[in-house]
């Protein structure tokens, strides 16, 4: 199976086994990070995975777009933003780095409001970084899908543009793929816990734009605490019921579909 968005760094503080679960449902993923540590233990995943010829780890950085938020409150104290913007630069330049993810906007709250101005300019550099290396871009967008249309022209010019946990309408979605963006949706615990809109997106949209996720662990089923890649067959048969008697509809042919996607949109190989 594969996982288009997922954050195995901290799924080790809820699953100490977190990788061996991995290993065992054969799940390649996407894996994302906002600091060095984080994107260190990815890189040794991901060099050990391929050295065992196991299901691969594709390598995510980004400033996350509620970062400034938690600096002011709670968070990882002064500079977190500019470093690392700093080392996603390095990053790229180095070829490190396989996908920028994930970046976008979150208006979700007041707190994150106040830290729009901010956000523009991450995303900005994040969105310059991505072109100039023709890398995959990653998007979170919470209450924001108004912010992602100005920037379809440059959207367009990239590999391939994720939504995880696609926030929007099926309009805007079918709006994307009339622009010309090489866009993927990607679909997690809504799709089980009732997410209404969601559920009509991942019934009607096009099978080959299609992407599945847990984005471990924040993202838990209803009456769990944390994800795992063990919600990943719960969410491809969720997934496939709303696709029954179309395209994908059946749990092992939309798993051949959204791996197909997958390795189209991150130019993984299996």
């Amino acid at each position: 199976m594969t996982d288009a968005h997922c954050h195995p760094f901290d799924l080790l503080e809820h699953l100490p086994g977190a990788e061996a679960e991995r290993l065992e449902y054969r799940v390649a993923c996407a894996g994302n990070s906002w600091n060095l540590k984080q994107f260190e233990h990815l890189e040794s995943m991901a060099l050990k995975a391929s050295a065992a010829g196991a299901p691969p780890l594709v390598r995510c950085f980004a400033v996350h777009p509620q970062v400034p938020a938690s600096i002011e409150h709670t968070g990882p104290g002064k500079g977190a933003v500019s470093e690392g913007l700093e080392l996603l630069a390095a990053l790229a330049a180095g070829g490190r780095l396989e996908v920028v993810g994930e970046t976008g906007f979150d208006l979700f709250n007041e707190a994150f409001r106040k830290t729009e101005k901010i956000q523009d300019e991450i995303f900005a550099l994040h969105l310059e970084t991505a072109l100039r290396y023709r890398l995959p871009l990653i998007l979170h967008v919470r209450r924001a899908m108004h912010k992602i249309f100005p920037f379809s022209r440059e959207l367009k010019k990239l590999p391939a543009v994720v939504f995880h946990s696609w926030p929007g309408t099926l309009g805007e979605g079918e709006s994307l793929i009339r622009r010309g963006v090489n866009v993927f949706f990607s679909f997690g615990a809504a799709l089980v816990n009732n997410h209404r809109e969601a559920q009509r997106c991942c019934a009607a949209l096009p099978a080959e734009r299609l992407l599945l996720e847990t984005d471990a662990p924040w993202q838990p089923l209803r009456g769990k605490t944390f994800s795992s890649w063990a919600d990943l067959p719960v969410i491809l048969n969720a997934a496939a019921e709303l696709r029954k008697g179309g395209p994908g509809g059946t749990a092992q042919e939309l798993e051949a579909v959204t791996e197909r996607n997958f390795l189209s949109a991150f130019g993984a190989k299996l």
